[in-house]
């Protein structure tokens, strides 16, 4: 399929406003009517952009302190209609409404509002997002002929698109763009799902678990296997999610098993402590009342095994200990804190 016609009105309502100006900004210099809500409205009229207000575009006011904005049969008959069907063409006309062609929306930071912790049922109510899931699965159901983008990160390859399209977009990014699109608002329902279950006491009848991928991997298990580095949502104890790789080669599986099992031996410890480890077993592992101390104390366990290991320290690397992982033969990783 043929890209569709040039974009000729965005939707845009985002509660993360990163890059939405510049966006705005290049969608209204390619002749683009956008049409806003709420707080995007009032930022993107600050930036000095002509923006049509979602009530002058529904007729319909926003009510119950904004909750319901884009609830509107015309916002979602110009999302919905499909562009190849006559029938759906003149039921728009009779709605006296027009063509959606761009939705741009991401939603209430619900899952930010509680892991802070500090936050009450209400608020964390409030943050429950309505109309901008309902946005997002109406344009992605109608890719065929709308373009959905729910990531910031994306509005360079949105814009990349138009240019190389006169204005429209391929059909392989716009089902990119549903595809991530339904993740997001899977996601979205999974955790207001778990919320919930978490509030009552009630069992889960089923366990969903959402990964992201962070990083590929320079390779699996065995060199032939390809393997990539996923985060577990929601996760927060400590994981070498958060570790940062100071310099060397490409980490493989095998170093990142490696550097779980050592990680989960430090954190088992609050005095100096220091392992040596080999496929996931230690070969050496020791207390002592320096990092240097310990170190030497867990090499010098097997020496010999020690050889192309993981050593996981649970202080910082001071220049005794630096001296002595320096005359250290050959080692795979160090994980230490900084």
């Amino acid at each position: 399929m043929p890209p569709t016609a040039a974009i000729k009105r965005a939707l845009i309502s985002v509660s993360d406003k990163t890059g939405v100006v510049e966006l705005a900004q290049q969608l209204h210099e390619r002749g683009v009517e956008i049409v806003s809500t709420g707080g995007t409205l009032k930022a993107l009229r600050e930036a000095g952009l002509v923006v049509v207000s979602i009530t002058s575009f529904t007729g319909s006011p926003e009510v119950l302190d904004g909750r319901v904005k884009t609830l509107h049969p015309k916002v979602h008959a110009g999302i919905l209609y499909r562009r190849n069907r006559p029938e759906d063409v003149e039921q728009l006309a009779e709605l006296d409404t027009r063509s959606i062609d761009l939705v741009v929306v991401n939603l209430y930071p619900f899952e930010q509002t509680v892991a802070r912790g500090d936050a009450d049922h209400e608020e964390i109510l409030e943050n429950i997002d309505i109309g901008g899931p309902t946005l997002i699965r109406a344009a992605a159901k109608n890719h065929p002929g709308v373009t959905v983008v729910v990531d910031p990160s994306d509005y360079p390859a949105l814009l990349e698109e138009m240019a190389a399209h006169d204005g429209a977009t391929s059909e392989a990014f716009r089902e990119r763009c549903a595809a991530k699109a339904f993740a997001l608002t899977a996601a979205y329902d999974r955790a207001i799902a778990e919320y919930f279950a978490s509030r009552v006491g009630s069992a889960a009848e089923t366990l969903d678990m959402q990964f992201t991928l962070r990083s590929t991997l320079r390779y699996g298990e065995n060199p032939h296997q390809a393997a990539a580095l996923f985060a577990l949502s929601g996760y927060r104890a400590p994981s070498l999610l958060e570790a940062e790789v100071l310099g060397g080669k490409e980490l493989s599986y095998n170093n990142y098993n490696d550097l779980n099992a050592a990680l989960e031996m430090l954190l088992d410890f609050e005095e100096p402590f220091a392992c040596v480890l080999k496929h996931a077993n230690p070969c050496g592992a020791a207390t002592a009342e320096s990092i240097a101390e310990a170190y030497r104390l867990a090499y010098e366990s097997d020496p010999l095994s020690a050889y192309g290991s993981i050593i996981g320290l649970n202080r910082e690397v001071d220049l005794a200990c630096a001296e002595r992982l320096h005359e250290t033969p050959f080692v795979e990783c160090i994980l230490a804190p900084r």
